[in-house]
């Protein structure tokens, strides 16, 4: 990825839809066709809706410690390492995102670590998506 000082304009609708929890926003933001990979599912997840559900799910489970460090980007592409908090166990991870001429999300992958705070995640994770379905 190459450098530039200008952060893209789907990071910034990311982050606003970090920082409000607007489902609108997040909507807005993901193709129809959008493609979501999580450590906690081992098959993508296609579509708007089944992603919004899953993202969704993850901004209520990471969101109040959730903190983003560095990050990288392209013209098309981020790359956002995070921190935070599931179950008392700490989480360091990544999301990976890619966007369309319209700035709209066609792909969401994120990847967690430690073993202890991804086991973590996917126990919160699967009891936020069973009361969200």
């Amino acid at each position: 990825m190459s450098p530039s000082t200008v952060r893209p304009a789907a990071v910034d609708a990311w982050h606003e839809v970090v920082r409000t929890g607007d489902l609108e926003r997040l909507q807005a933001l993901l193709a129809d066709a959008v493609v979501f990979r999580s450590p906690a599912v081992h098959t993508p997840q296609e579509g708007r809706a089944t992603t919004t559900l899953y993202l969704r799910a993850a901004l209520e489970v990471l969101g109040p410690h959730l903190t983003y460090h560095r990050q990288l980007w392209d013209e098309e592409s981020a790359v956002l390492e995070f921190t935070t908090e599931v179950g008392g166990k700490q989480v360091h991870g990544v999301d990976m995102l890619r966007w369309g001429p319209d700035d709209r999300l066609v792909e969401f992958t994120v990847m967690v670590r430690p073993l202890q705070g991804l086991t973590a995640l996917v126990d919160a994770m699967g009891a936020a998506l069973r009361r969200l379905a």
